[in-house]
């Protein structure tokens, strides 16, 4: 008979919780029992964690074996605590002391010839097990690049369970993390490919520059995917924090890169086949993250918008507002941060014809096709751009501004945006909440004038004329100026107009 105790990470989303294992052996009928809230991948790591022992060449208790994870009340999914379960119940057969298991967390699937296996999610329970003040842990030796990103705790891989058990009796066999590599700036497209498309460039500008939303409408040829794609070269690289926190997020969905840690901004640009889950998150189980979350912190493309579900479009409006997503299931609520610059491109209309003139649509389709665009995403929706045709070759060969110079206006807005807001802890103009900028700076009465009239006239939603707001202090952050003034609002306006979608 023996008790014993050993240390893992349960996974809630991107949030980790550490989980006490207790191993108990006592009289009874020879068999294991797993209590705790284990789902189905839990419940079959019996089989795997016996016969990786037994093949690791130590001996399995002939005796009942009670396993039980704890909080018990927390639900528990997957593979992961394989590694945690062999060791404990080693510890409570006299196998492993039980001091060596103390202030460790194990991290693994095993094999059932021994080997460890790397899972998903491994540094979110690293973040987590350092949160609890946990000196040590121990993950697949493959995994250790991912773990390498968490510093200020004592990080071991493994390849096999033989080689944990040796080196808890003392041999030090297990590897450490090298240093993440300092990873050289990703390749991004130029602004200076994009011919012509002044007003579509100037929103591109302000969207970047305020953490924007922006729709883009007009016939094919013209540039619409091309300029949305050269955003990510006028956003700021991520934080440290920001990078590690989408690390995070790609490691719960297992799409980490093998490079780990990125500063540059995300990209995401999903096939308008997407379907919801795969958009906003979803799957049996608890919900893995969609594409919003692998968006967080940069820049969610919806090329083709109109050729998206409506139901799955209108399922980006509470993450516009909110910046998360909450998916609810059976075995919990999930949270998921979603905090992206959405970027909808779209054509006016079915056939689209390279010029207006050649339409064949009856006006009820054209409406029709951009009515999958529902009122109440668009209202969220900050900038509204009309891109042209280009009719004349001599607009091919005119220089154009390219990214460096863009960028350098956008830093500089940004700059002063962000140390406007720092007391408040909002980054950009675009996070700001509109009570915030009525209550604390109000503009006269004369500058928001054109607001009002849009409020009137049933043009401007409240919503949307606080999303007006924002713009307009972007475009006076662009202008070098304290406060927007009546230009800024109009400009704002201009780029809200219905008919530009």
């Amino acid at each position: 008979m023996g008790l014993a105790r050993a240390w893992s990470v349960a996974l809630r989303g991107v949030e980790g919780h550490v989980v006490e294992i207790e191993a108990d052996i006592g009289g009874g009928l020879p068999g294991v029992h797993l209590v705790g809230l284990p789902d189905a991948a839990l419940q079959e790591s019996r089989d795997r964690v016996r016969a990786a022992v037994v093949n690791s060449g130590r001996t399995w208790p002939n005796e009942r074996v009670v396993l039980a994870l704890s909080p018990a009340t927390l639900r528990k999914a997957g593979s992961g605590f394989d590694l945690g379960l062999a060791c404990g119940v080693l510890a409570a057969a006299g196998v492993v002391e039980q001091r060596a298991l103390d202030g460790t967390v194990l991290v693994g699937e095993l094999a059932l010839d021994g080997r460890l296996r790397a899972v998903r999610g491994v540094l979110p329970c690293l973040l987590a097990a350092r949160t609890a003040g946990v000196r040590r842990v121990v993950v697949p030796e493959d995994a250790l690049s991912e773990a390498a990103l968490v510093d200020g705790i004592d990080v071991y891989g493994a390849a096999t369970l033989g080689q944990v058990l040796a080196w808890f009796e003392g041999a030090p066999v297990l590897a450490r993390p090298s240093p993440p590599p300092a990873l050289p700036a990703a390749p991004l497209h130029d602004l200076a490919d994009v011919v012509g498309q002044d007003d579509a460039r100037r929103a591109l500008e302000v969207a970047a520059a305020g953490g924007h939303h922006l729709l883009l409408v007009g016939p094919p040829g013209t540039g619409k995917t091309m300029l949305a794609q050269r955003i990510a070269g006028l956003l700021p690289e991520l934080s440290p924090d920001e990078a590690l926190e989408l690390a995070a997020i790609r490691s719960v969905a297992g799409v980490l890169p093998a490079e780990g840690l990125t500063r540059t901004p995300p990209f995401v640009a999903p096939h308008h086949s997407t379907s919801m889950a795969a958009l906003v998150g979803g799957g049996s189980g608890l919900a893995k993250p969609g594409a919003v979350s692998l968006a967080h912190r940069g820049t969610l493309l919806m090329d083709e918008a109109p050729e998206f579900k409506s139901h799955v479009l209108d399922a980006l409006r509470t993450p516009l507002e909110e910046g998360e997503v909450r998916l609810a299931r059976a075995e919990g609520i999930v949270r998921y941060p979603a905090r992206f610059q959405l970027v909808l491109a779209a054509n006016p209309c079915p056939c689209a014809p390279a010029h207006d003139r050649d339409c064949v649509c009856p006006s009820l389709v054209r409406r029709r096709y951009l009515g999958r665009l529902s009122g109440p995403l668009l209202d969220r929706v900050d900038l509204r751009a009309r891109m042209y045709p280009v009719t004349a070759l001599s607009v091919v060969g005119m220089p154009a501004e390219d990214t460096a110079t863009v960028r350098t206006r956008v830093m500089a807005a940004r700059a002063a945006a962000a140390d406007r807001w720092a007391a408040y802890g909002w980054r950009c103009n675009g996070d700001v909440p509109g009570p915030a900028l009525r209550a604390h700076f109000a503009l006269p009465a004369s500058v928001v004038r054109p607001l009002d009239a849009g409020l009137r006239s049933g043009e401007l939603t409240a919503r949307g004329a606080d999303r007006a707001l924002r713009v307009a202090w972007t475009v006076a952050d662009l202008q070098g100026l304290a406060r927007p003034d009546r230009d800024s609002v109009e400009q704002a306006l201009y780029f809200r107009d219905r008919r530009a979608a």
